[in-house]
């Protein structure tokens, strides 16, 4: 295995003299568009800047990289997160970030749904729910759970044991994630929690070594490795390093190590990075730091998150995910292209998330109002025969029913009951289990 080291300029000699007095005199106007439009709407390194066209007559690619780097620098705010060499990270105030403040603000602070649509209690906790449970597919999934998406719904919903490891580590991110709606955002950050977090989301799990996650040792190297090629992305710094900057790291959740705002998105977004570079456990890093993320929202009142399953998305561009690492460590320590590769993720989310809600208002319209009209069915009868509608294999039981909706043993029978006698659902007794599937009486709701 070798190291990946990022494509650096060629090595010439350039004039810096000549470089400053341009950016102030006849090409500076050039010079500084230039340069923006290498900040959005992406934020980019040296290795795709190198291709970028015009290249005006008398400079050199190198010398534009140098002029965005100058430009850069002189718009960076030092963080209080410290590199093992001893150099803070820094970060670049976007010019595009007032304007994901205020969309954010607006939409995940309160007002998720009332922009768009009201919805009920039970269509909110079905929403929470497909959340939650995307999340914690997608964060597994990045770390090699090999479970299909669809396999790892499908045994969520049943509530039935994890057999294999992939569906362990799906069902701890699961819990995990759960259990911030739960109460754990409520709490402060301890080494404590910070130690209980991670072991709900390791338990029953081990390493390739075929131990228990745990705290690293003094002697223990750790790697970040690209399945694909071998190529180590990084390496955690030593133990004795990490153990002073998680307490440091503790203060910063907590609020408490500076008294600069940080819009909690972006802080949200830094706690994410520190944590998976300092990468203090031989396993679970990469969850938990994406845990911690979620975490500092709902703390920080931005509780629409939850249904916003941000690591679903993620997935989609691993390699991207990868590489803001990269291009964060070795690029001076230059932690925008992090928080440049989340911002646009959770614009995604966000839109993703409204795609959903359109697609699913479409195909239910006709189907609630018959469904009401005709057969007087309930929110959570409605949402279970749509679930299962198109699909036959698919199946609800009473615990199904009870998990999804968080209602009672009782209520939930009276709905499978009500539908069975109704003729949409069909009983089927498998093993000491009983199920319910669709009819072909469903599809009249939908024609």
């Amino acid at each position: 295995m070798e190291f990946y080291s990022l494509k650096k300029p060629k090595s010439i000699k350039i004039d810096s003299e000549k470089i400053i007095k341009a950016l102030f005199q006849k090409d500076g106007r050039f010079l500084h568009e230039f340069s923006n439009r290498m900040n959005s709407p992406e934020y980019l390194y040296w290795d795709k800047i190198k291709y970028k066209q015009p290249v005006p007559k008398g400079y050199s690619r190198e010398e534009l990289w140098m002029v965005v780097k100058l430009l850069r620098r002189t718009i960076s705010a030092k963080t209080v997160i410290k590199s093992e060499s001893g150099n803070y990270f820094t970060w670049v105030k976007l010019n595009d970030l007032e304007e994901f403040y205020h969309e954010i603000d607006m939409n995940t602070g309160g007002q998720l749904f009332t922009t768009k649509t009201d919805f009920d209690r039970i269509t909110k906790q079905k929403l929470l729910t497909r959340g939650v449970m995307e999340e914690a597919i997608a964060s597994s999934q990045l770390e090699g759970a090999s479970t299909s998406r669809a396999v790892a719904k499908k045994f969520l919903r049943e509530g039935r044991k994890p057999q294999n490891a992939s569906e362990q580590m799906i069902l701890n991110t699961y819990n995990a994630n759960k259990a911030l709606e739960e109460g754990y955002k409520g709490k402060s950050m301890s080494l404590e929690l910070f130690y209980e977090l991670h072991g709900m989301i390791t338990k029953d799990t081990y390493t390739p070594e075929g131990e228990i996650p745990r705290l690293r040792k003094k002697s223990e190297e750790i790697f970040v490795v690209d399945n694909g090629t071998g190529m180590i992305f990084h390496k955690a710094p030593k133990i004795s390093f990490v153990m002073p900057e998680l307490e440091r790291m503790i203060g910063f959740a907590n609020d408490e190590l500076s008294h600069e705002f940080i819009h909690p998105v972006i802080k949200a977004i830094m706690l994410h990075f520190w944590i998976a570079y300092l990468h203090p456990f031989t396993d679970g890093n990469g969850r938990l730091a994406r845990l911690i993320f979620y975490w500092y929202l709902l703390r920080n009142g931005y509780w629409a998150f939850s249904y916003l399953p941000i690591s679903k998305i993620i997935k989609k561009a691993p390699s991207q995910y990868s590489m803001a690492y990269v291009y964060s460590e070795q690029d001076d320590c230059d932690m925008t292209y992090f928080i440049d590769f989340n911002v646009r993720k959770i614009k995604l989310a966000i839109k993703d998330f409204y795609d959903y809600l359109e697609k699913k208002a479409l195909s239910n319209k006709k189907m609630n109002k018959d469904a009401q009209t005709k057969y007087s069915l309930n929110e959570r009868q409605i949402q279970l025969i749509q679930y299962l509608q198109g699909d036959p294999d698919q199946k609800a039981s009473i615990k199904t029913h009870m998990n999804i909706y968080q209602t009672s043993k009782l209520t939930a029978i009276n709905d499978l009951k009500e539908l069975a006698n109704l003729g949409f659902l069909q009983r089927k007794k498998i093993g000491r289990n009983i199920y319910y599937y669709s009819t072909e009486k469903i599809k009249e709701l939908f024609n």
